[in-house]
């Protein structure tokens, strides 16, 4: 005989499943035609990708962990690394001299992309710490510490795209 207490989690447990069914459908069937249209506007928005390296090392390690990471957490890490490129964004962008409407466009598709990951993830579940500080020193020793310049934006376009670029591999992998 099932008590109500019982009968609850087996309520929340199914729940959950379901949202992870979902989440799985959402990711195998949306996310890599969206993360197309915003690696392709991330093209079209300026000229030529600069070859000028960024004073931070991209975060190849924290990648190679999460390739062997349970679903949960590589769903998690997709949302959180989406949500710190906006974050990035969210500066002052005077300087830019990017196409004004393919610069929206692909703030609003990865919005879109970050609405629908935040439905897969648990709000108790914990940000990647060394992904949050990797994101903080880009902030701090590129578009900070070059005031905001046009040159600094395009390092970050150029970090936006190698990492929305892996964000695809890992979301190919996830199914």
């Amino acid at each position: 005989m099932y008590t109500m207490q019982s009968w609850s989690c087996i309520f929340l447990i199914i729940c959950s499943m379901q949202s992870v069914c979902h989440c799985c459908d959402w990711i195998r069937h949306h996310y890599g035609h969206l993360s197309a249209e915003y690696l392709s506007l991330l093209d079209q928005m300026g000229g030529d990708i600069t070859n000028q390296n960024a004073p931070v090392l991209f975060p190849t390690s924290l990648y190679r962990h999460i390739d062997d990471a349970e679903f949960e957490d590589k769903v998690r890490f997709l949302k959180e690394t989406i949500y710190q490129i906006t974050k990035l964004f969210d500066g002052n962008m005077k300087s830019v001299t990017w196409d004004k409407k393919n610069l929206d466009d692909f703030l609003n598709i990865l919005e879109r992309q970050l609405e629908n990951l935040n439905s897969c993830v648990s709000p108790a579940m914990k940000p990647e710490r060394r992904l949050k500080h990797y994101f903080k020193k880009l902030n701090r020793k590129v578009l900070r510490k070059m005031n905001y310049s046009a040159q600094a934006w395009e390092l970050i376009r150029k970090e936006t795209k190698r990492h929305l670029q892996r964000l695809d591999i890992l979301a190919a992998q996830m199914y």
